[in-house]
């Protein structure tokens, strides 16, 4: 996918107020994930889809900063129920997106008033939704 590739902006409201208070207070899943040109990290609520026993996530925004960030580094951290796994993170193909944009519209459009139905009713094409698989890394030592 390009750079060109369809984004939709979200506004102040959300970037500046919503998703800091929703992750510093632990009520969604927060992504972090490095900058692929600063380095700096960046945290962002997210809702990772379960899918036949994998885990995925995907940007209904279409090709957002945070997608852009996986890709370069495709490594990130989940934070979710006080827990923080590190992942590995791997791009779907285009072709293989539909069934997970279709299950992930399914299981969280009317969420957070309609927030994700609108975003992929604005991009209806699976195609212009990054989807990433990730897997834990293997622990440290």
């Amino acid at each position: 996918m390009s750079q060109a590739a369809p984004y939709r902006k979200s506004g102040f409201f959300n970037n500046k107020l919503m998703n800091p208070l929703l992750t510093a207070l632990g009520l969604v899943p927060a992504l972090t994930v490095k900058g692929r040109s600063s380095g700096r990290r960046y945290t962002m609520p997210v809702l990772p889809l379960d899918y036949e026993g994998k885990r995925y996530l995907v940007a209904p925004r279409g090709n957002t900063h945070w997608a852009r960030n996986l890709r370069a580094v495709g490594k990130c951290e989940l934070r979710a129920g006080g827990r923080r796994v590190h992942f590995a993170a791997t791009e779907i193909p285009v072709a293989q997106r539909g069934p997970l944009v279709a299950a992930y519209v399914q299981k969280y459009g009317r969420k957070y008033g309609g927030f994700v139905a609108k975003e992929f009713a604005a991009l209806p094409d699976p195609a212009d939704h990054p989807v990433f698989l990730i897997e834990p890394e293997p622990a440290q030592q």
